[in-house]
């Protein structure tokens, strides 16, 4: 398929943490187009709307698939179970549908793509991935961020 796979929150669907959206027009058109395919990882694993925010701790997205760091809420959960299990999810979609690009949120301890929360719970933001957009990757798929439009990343297909 050509065409996205998007995180649901760009497409307007109410899928964040706490329970809002934060829809792109552009990526809006390209799913009326039948072009982007709607994904949020965190529902996928099995986590509510709305849900507590939940942050990397030890590392990144990379970290979390290697084992190596956690996913927490700010209350102290352990989420990682549910993280991993959205992040494959995520890629079973993109794989059955023959699907090889992702525009997700930026900032996003499941989305983010070079950015994301420091695990402070502080507003920081590091360099880094979130776990599905790290999974996306590491299995050869290109993870772009709403952000990169600016950028004349994801325009040629509008």
């Amino acid at each position: 398929m050509d065409g996205y796979l998007v995180s649901a929150c760009l497409l307007g669907i109410y899928t964040r943490y706490d329970g809002g959206c934060c829809p792109v027009p552009q990526l809006i058109q390209l799913a009326a187009r039948g072009l982007a395919v709607p994904v949020c990882p965190e529902v996928a694993g099995g986590l509510p709307i709305p849900r507590p925010p939940a942050e990397i701790v030890g590392g990144d997205g990379l970290a979390v698939l290697d084992g190596r760091a956690r996913v927490l809420t700010i209350e102290g959960e352990d989420v990682t179970e549910a993280f991993l299990a959205g992040a494959r999810q995520a890629l079973e979609t993109a794989q059955r549908l023959g699907i090889r690009q992702a525009v997700l949120k930026e900032d996003s301890p499941s989305c983010g793509s070079r950015r994301i929360y420091d695990g402070t719970f502080s507003g920081r933001t590091v360099s880094g991935q979130g776990v599905a957009a790290a999974l996306l990757q590491r299995n050869g798929i290109t993870v772009l961020s709403e952000e990169e439009r600016r950028e004349n990343r994801w325009t040629a297909a509008t």
